[in-house]
């Protein structure tokens, strides 16, 4: 915590219910609390923020380690957290975040809605690039200061609406991230199996414990084709809940349905796994680091990617809808098909800004303490 907030007396800490307005307005969950979109009261600014609620009292391991990562991490694919709230009164803690009106999850459900509606309208190619690019840039920004996500999935890839930071992606929800080092240490027994089954590599599936920054990039990739056909590519059935046993058996025939088997010579650790023994056959496994991704040809042919991934169009996708308190927010889900007919969204427009390709490779490692809707939701995300 800042200094001025451990010196000061309970009495003379600011409060979030005196600073923001916010009652009603619950917008998602995140993995340990509830999301609301909140102004100042007292009108300094008419930006809006999103304020995280730490479910429960006290504090838990995840905010902490979400709250020291970001404190850290300064990028602008990476979500900022602007402050920390702590309220003696009911023990509360609170995050305060910029607020971003649109995530992944909600636009592919939009195309795919569309499509189940018999109005196919695909995201256009210049914003899937231009969404990729940022993921990318995003996760090179982590993976170069020695810190995996480990939870990467459509609803923790957040998109800015209007304002300064138009059609900006941000990278949320760090409760499950971790800093590795080289070599990388073996997870503890009792770390939680991360990533959403359908994002979930496949090292994770059988078992791996020593795993690397591969797992953010296999996610990527599943995102990336999720973005073209507005479809998991990995689709299966999952439990409720995040089980401690990392093998899933219909999450790897899945993968392996759709990529083929892996021979030991495309993965040579793959005998190493503790759940090869349930496995029957000889799937390409050759994954390429963040830095590689960004240097692929695909980022330089036209159209270019650009840091407004709507390129300046207006934007077609609904606004959140605020939920009530004691609802799931996947009952309160509506899908609104209507499209603006301003929408510009044309494949020959030119970009507005082109992104140029950033050093954040060559920081330093910083020092840190440290069906398909209702399926994908029940393990629900940052907003």
């Amino acid at each position: 915590m800042d200094y001025d907030f451990k010196t000061k007396l309970a009495a003379e800490r600011e409060r979030v219910e005196d600073l923001f307005e916010y009652e009603g307005c619950k917008v998602g969950r995140g993995t340990y609390g509830h999301v609301y979109k909140a102004k100042r009261k007292d009108g300094k600014d008419e930006k809006e923020y999103a304020l995280k609620q730490i479910e429960g009292t006290g504090i838990s391991m995840s905010a902490c380690r979400e709250i020291a990562l970001l404190r850290e991490l300064k990028h602008p694919n990476v979500i900022a957290l602007q402050k920390v709230f702590l309220s003696h009164s009911d023990r509360k803690v609170w995050l305060l975040f910029d607020y971003a009106e649109h995530d992944l999850w909600h636009i592919i459900k939009f195309h795919r809605a569309s499509k189940a509606n018999k109005k196919p309208m695909q995201l256009p190619r210049g914003m899937v690039k231009s969404l990729l690019y940022q993921i990318l840039d995003g996760i090179h920004y982590l993976h170069a200061n020695w810190v995996l996500h480990r939870d990467l999935k459509p609803a923790n890839i957040l998109v800015m609406g209007e304002g300064p930071e138009r059609g900006r992606v941000k990278i949320a929800d760090m409760g499950f991230a971790r800093l590795f080092n080289s070599p990388l240490k073996p997870l503890a027994d009792l770390d939680p199996v991360v990533v959403t089954f359908w994002y979930r590599a496949p090292e994770l599936l059988l078992g791996a414990r020593h795993y690397t920054k591969a797992i953010d990039i296999w996610a990527i990739g599943c995102i990336f084709a999720e973005l073209l056909t507005s479809e998991p590519i990995f689709h299966c059935r999952q439990e409720d809940i995040k089980t401690s046993n990392p093998f899933h058996h219909d999450q790897l025939d899945r993968i392996f349905s759709v990529m083929g088997f892996p021979a030991d010579k495309d993965w040579e650790d793959i005998r190493k796994m503790p759940e090869y023994p349930t496995l029957q056959k000889d799937f390409r496994r050759t994954t390429i680091t963040s830095e590689q991704a960004l240097q692929d040809p695909y980022f330089l042919e036209e159209p270019l990617p650009t840091s407004d991934v709507f390129a300046g169009c207006q934007i077609p996708y609904p606004k959140r809808e605020f939920l009530n308190e004691d609802e799931p927010e996947e009952k309160t889900e509506k899908v609104q098909l209507h499209l603006t007919q301003q929408c510009c969204w044309t494949e020959d427009i030119p970009p507005t800004k082109n992104i140029q390709p950033t050093a954040s490779c060559g920081q330093r490692p910083m020092t840190i303490d440290e069906g398909l809707e209702d399926d994908q939701h029940k393990l629900s995300s940052n907003r």
